[in-house]
């Protein structure tokens, strides 16, 4: 049979699939992708042991049916090479040799029997599932992934933490050092929920909900979650356990509030971060009249730098530590004019809150201090 197929399309989708695919597999099937053409419509499927992800794409010609798996890297290089053009594949349902043939050449290879390919995992009756805008679903997913742990000893916190309600959805990632939070008000399902998606299919979902337009769909279980966009269908394996209770360390007491410039505080802090701790980067923030001064220092290597800068904040001399590197990535992943701190004192985690807010997300980042000495 034949099909016909643009090359760049085919080859975007493969890249995107490609990222499943772990090396030296323990099911030689998963080194391959899973080609299924039927009528008009080719579907793509790359996997591991806990991630499955498909893609459909429309054939601008087709011929037949048939269903083959081809070696993944071996696909993924071939197509990459080529310029945009249509593409005619040429298969062999017996033998499953292949032929692509393109302007100025072919290539000529073996593809293998499907029947070994696994089934995506099956929900049950007791699955939950509602509707998030996928942009608003990537913004949520985009600004938890930095603040999830490496710990493996904690495999809890090694995820994203979806809290469903009636009326609310939240995305949380936190390593006990720091936390990232995007609360979504008037999405949510009509039974409650809570499900830890791992770090792996969580980086998957960002990448491919980038250009994805309308809602996705998301279904999840005690032990099994499904993402659908009208690209991509994503399912994964959850992260068994409980999350830890992160509305109880967003603290409402918090009332020193300090507001400053985003672009200006992300600038100082590229600068005097340069001169920190290796090992700590830490950087210490003075607040004094409408001032607010940064500075670090490495005693190994006599080096140190300050930087002040102007900020809202009229109420007593205050100094608290923060680990810089953590501060720069949360005020990286907030989108607004002015950053506003909310601080209790030196010993307690601060809330770092974007100045505007809108009706959509509410977006939240805690960080512990950090002992600094002059």
């Amino acid at each position: 049979m034949k099909f016909v197929i643009s090359s760049s399309l085919l080859s975007q989708r493969l890249q995107m699939l490609g990222r499943v695919i772990v090396p030296k597999n323990s099911l030689p099937i998963l080194e391959t992708i899973l080609f299924k053409i039927e009528g008009n419509q080719l579907t793509l499927t790359a996997a591991d042991n806990e991630t499955m992800l498909t893609s459909k794409i429309e054939l601008v010609e087709s011929d037949g049916d048939v269903t083959f798996a081809i070696n993944a890297k071996i696909i993924q290089d071939a197509i990459k090479e080529i310029p945009e053009q249509p593409v005619d594949f040429y298969v062999n349902a017996e033998t499953f040799a292949i032929t692509i043939e393109y302007m100025n050449g072919q290539y000529n290879v073996v593809g293998q029997d499907a029947d070994e390919y696994p089934l995506p995992p099956a929900l049950g009756d007791d699955s939950t599932e509602f509707l998030i805008d996928s942009q608003l679903l990537f913004n949520g997913v985009n600004r938890a992934l930095f603040a999830t742990s490496n710990d493996t000893l904690r495999p809890q916190m090694t995820g994203l933490c979806f809290d469903v309600k009636e009326n609310e959805t939240a995305i949380v990632a936190t390593d006990a050092q720091k936390m990232a939070c995007t609360k979504f008000a008037g999405i949510g399902a009509a039974q409650a929920g809570a499900f830890i998606l791992p770090k792996k299919p969580a980086t998957l979902l960002r990448n491919f909900l980038a250009k994805e337009e309308g809602d996705t769909r998301i279904a999840f279980s005690m032990r099994n979650a499904t993402f659908t966009t009208d690209g991509y269908t994503m399912n994964c394996r959850l992260i068994e356990g409980r999350f830890p209770n992160y509305a109880g360390v967003i603290s409402v007491k918090n009332d020193i509030e300090i507001v400053v410039n985003r672009a200006a505080l992300i600038s100082t802090l590229r600068r005097v971060l340069i001169f920190s701790n290796t090992a700590s980067s830490a950087v210490k923030m003075q607040f004094d009249n409408n001032r607010l001064t940064i500075s670090s220092h490495e005693i190994d290597f006599s080096k140190s730098a300050e930087e002040t800068l102007l900020c809202d904040y009229q109420q007593a001399p205050f100094s608290i530590g923060f680990h810089g590197a953590y501060l720069q990535d949360m005020i990286n992943n907030i989108e607004s004019e002015d950053i506003v701190f909310k601080l209790a004192g030196p010993s307690r985690a601060g809330l770092i809150l974007p100045s505007e807010t809108n009706d959509k997300e509410e977006i939240i980042m805690l960080l512990m201090p950090m002992l600094v000495v002059d």
